[in-house]
């Protein structure tokens, strides 16, 4: 149908049509996360022993660590969803430990990241429920500047968000969780510097871990919901053209998609996105050219 048709449809008739597109791409294996999760950890793992033993220079392995650190996100993010496989499925064991293994070069609890990542989607925008609110910026700079602001030990975001929304969700064994997380990230950091490591550890955990907390925060909370400023269902997020492109951006041209679906994977977003569109543009989406 044209997009001049579709706006003769009732909001029923485009709900039924978008969501007839969705089920095209909902309950897709997404096979290269599964792989890619293990692959991505088994690289960063074998960094520790190469760099150690001056295999690999410093240099290289702060830039392959942050690498890994970054892509860990992507293959947890595809678990808090339950896209691997959904709870009480055989497969489900392969879901959590993709989400809990994945993360470890990124020194982030899957636990906390699937609890507050749900409540994002549950108030996204709304200026005191959503986690993730602190990431608003008036523009790219301003949004690199507020994700360093905000892991600082008395900044409003991160890591301290995090916290605030465990406590408000009354889960309190996943708050105490995340600090014992912390605590033996920290414990780890200090033992390898006791060592005489502590060029190591930093280029190969800590900067890394702030490096890729940056990137994933300018482009999976800031960029696909600039400026972050509405609520309602098809306003809370849009399309955006990467300077890095779909890969460089990680797929998050599309993060519309996501949050109006969340069961599609990843890999599948374009490709609905694009079939969608019109109807998008009917809804009154913030919908960008691409």
């Amino acid at each position: 149908m044209s997009e001049r048709d579709l706006t003769l449809l009732s909001p029923t008739e485009l709900a039924r049509l978008e969501r007839d597109i969705a089920r095209q791409h909902i309950g897709k294996f997404p096979w290269l996360v599964v792989i890619g999760s293990f692959a991505n950890l088994a690289v960063w793992l074998s960094l520790w022993p190469l760099v150690f033993m001056g295999v690999l220079p410093v240099w290289a392995g702060l830039l392959i660590a942050t690498i890994n650190a970054t892509l860990s996100y992507l293959a947890s993010h595809e678990a808090q969803h339950d896209i691997i496989a959904r709870p009480g499925s055989k497969l489900y064991w392969l879901n959590e430990a993709v989400g809990h293994l994945s993360t470890i070069p990124l020194a982030l609890p899957y636990s906390v990241a699937k609890a507050t990542h749900l409540e994002h989607h549950r108030h996204t925008n709304h200026p005191e429920l959503d986690p993730d609110i602190s990431s608003r910026a008036r523009g790219p700079w301003h949004a690199i500047w507020r994700s360093i602001q905000n892991r600082q030990p008395r900044g409003e975001g991160a890591f301290n968000a995090y916290a605030r929304t465990l406590i408000r969700l009354k889960k309190i064994g996943i708050l105490r969780e995340a600090a014992l997380y912390r605590l033996t990230w920290f414990a780890t950091l200090i033992a390898l510097a006791w060592s005489g490591h502590a060029i190591e550890a930093a280029a190969l955990w800590w900067l890394p871990h702030h490096l890729a907390y940056t990137y994933i925060q300018f482009f999976l909370s800031w960029a696909p919901h600039h400026p972050a400023n509405e609520t309602a269902r098809y306003r809370t997020t849009r399309s955006f053209r990467s300077v890095l492109g779909n890969l460089g951006s990680f797929g998050m041209q599309y993060h519309i998609v996501h949050h109006l679906h969340p069961r599609i994977p990843l890999y599948r977003t374009p490709m609905a996105y694009w079939q969608m569109k019109p109807i998008l543009l009917a809804r009154g989406a913030d919908v960008h050219s691409l």
